[in-house]
C-alpha cells in the first residue's frame, strides 16, 4: 500500500509539472503540418529541377535554337556564305510548295508511312506471336530478327546497294533457284525503285515492331489465355479476342514511332538512290539535303526543313490527340490513383 501511494504521488507530481510548463513535446499543430508539407514540396521541386535542367538545356541548344534559326534562314535567299541581306519573306515557302519535285517528295513520304505500317505491322505481329511461344532455338530466332534493326543505316544501305546491282548477288541467287524471270533493275527503274526501297526498309525496321510487340506480349496475363482455352476457345480466337486487343497501347506506340521515322526518312534512301532515278524515290529529307548542300540554296532548304517540321509536328499532335487519347487518359487515371493512395 505504501508503494502504491508513492507511485500515485509521483504521477500527480509529473502531471502538475506538465501543467506548469513541462518540457514534454507537444503534438504538432495544423500550421506546423502545413509548413512541413510546403517544405517537402519545395524539396521535391528542387530535386526535379536539378535532374531536369540539364536535359532542358540540351533540348534548347540542339532542338529549339536550330528550329528558330531555320525559321530565320528561311526568310532569306542565302547561299550559306556571307551576310544574309536578301530578304524574300515567305517566297521560299511558296516556291517549295509549288515545286513538283517537292510535292512528289511529300507524296512518297506519305506512301512510305502508309505502306510501312500496312506491311510491317502484320509481319511483326505474326513473328512476335510465333516467338512468344516456347520452342527450341527461340532465343536465337529473336536475335536474328532484331539484328537488321541494330545495324547502322550506312552499313545496311551499302550492303543492299551492292546486293541489288544489275547482275549482282541477288540476281545470281534468283538465277540459281530458277527465278530469273523476276529479276528487275531494282534501283534503276523509276517505276520499281520506290518499291525496292520499301522492301529494304521493311527488312531493316520490322525488328523494332517485333521487339516492342514481344515486350507487350509479356504483359498479357497468362491466366486469361488459360481461362479462354478451358472455355473451348481456339488459339486463333484467344489471340484475336484477348491478346491483340491487350496489345493496343503497344501497337499504337509503334505506329507513332514508325510514322515519325518514315516522315523523316533520309539515310537509307540517300545511300541507295539519292532520291533517284528521276526523283522516283525522293523524300522531303533528301530533297532538303539536295537543295542545301548540293545546290547551296540554304535559305530555300531551311524553308523545306520548316515545312517538314510542321508536317511532322501537326501529324504527331493529331495522332496523340485522337489515336493515343485512351492510353494517355489511362495513364492519367493511374497517376491520380497513386496520388490518392499516398
Amino acid at each position: 500500500m505504501q508503494g502504491t501511494g508513492t507511485r500515485g504521488a509521483a504521477a500527480r507530481a509529473r502531471t502538475g509539472a506538465a501543467g506548469q510548463g513541462s518540457s514534454w513535446p507537444a503534438a504538432a499543430g495544423p500550421r506546423d503540418a502545413d509548413a512541413q508539407h510546403r517544405s517537402r514540396q519545395w524539396r521535391q521541386r528542387l530535386e526535379i529541377a536539378f535532374f531536369v535542367t540539364p536535359a532542358l538545356v540540351l533540348f534548347a541548344v540542339f532542338v529549339v535554337v536550330p528550329i528558330v534559326q531555320a525559321g530565320r534562314y528561311s526568310l532569306f535567299k542565302w547561299n550559306g556564305l556571307g551576310p544574309m541581306d536578301d530578304f524574300v519573306g515567305f517566297q521560299n515557302y511558296a516556291n517549295a510548295l509549288a515545286d513538283a519535285i517537292f510535292q512528289r517528295a511529300v507524296t512518297n513520304n506519305l506512301l512510305i508511312v502508309v505502306l510501312s505500317i500496312a506491311i510491317q505491322l502484320p509481319i511483326g505481329l505474326a513473328i512476335a506471336l510465333l516467338l512468344n511461344r516456347k520452342f527450341a532455338g527461340r532465343t536465337a530466332m529473336r536475335v536474328i530478327v532484331f539484328v537488321p534493326y541494330v545495324l547502322a543505316e550506312v552499313v545496311a544501305g551499302v550492303v543492299w546497294a551492292l546486293l541489288l546491282q544489275p547482275n549482282g548477288p541477288l540476281d545470281a541467287v534468283l538465277d540459281a533457284v530458277g527465278l530469273g524471270f523476276v529479276k528487275q533493275v531494282w534501283l534503276g527503274d523509276p517505276g520499281f525503285a520506290l518499291w525496292t526501297v520499301i522492301g529494304v526498309l521493311t527488312w531493316k525496321y520490322v525488328g523494332l515492331a517485333i521487339v516492342l510487340l514481344l515486350a507487350g506480349l509479356q504483359s498479357v496475363p497468362e491466366e486469361l489465355n488459360e481461362a479462354a482455352s478451358i472455355d473451348g476457345a481456339s488459339w486463333w480466337q484467344v489471340q484475336r479476342k484477348i491478346t491483340i486487343p491487350l496489345l493496343g497501347p503497344t501497337i499504337r506506340t509503334w505506329i507513332f514511332l514508325s510514322m515519325i521515322g518514315s516522315l523523316q526518312l533520309f539515310d537509307m534512301v540517300w545511300i541507295l538512290t539519292k532520291g533517284g532515278p528521276a526523283n522516283a524515290t525522293v523524300t522531303m529529307a533528301t530533297y532538303l539535303i539536295n537543295q542545301g548542300t548540293e545546290r547551296s540554296q540554304y535559305g530555300y532548304a531551311s524553308a523545306v526543313a520548316v515545312i517538314l517540321f510542321a508536317i511532322s509536328f501537326i501529324l504527331a499532335i493529331l495522332y496523340q490527340t485522337f489515336v493515343q487519347r485512351p492510353d494517355n487518359d489511362g495513364a492519367s487515371v493511374v497517376r491520380r490513383r497513386r496520388k490518392v493512395t499516398r
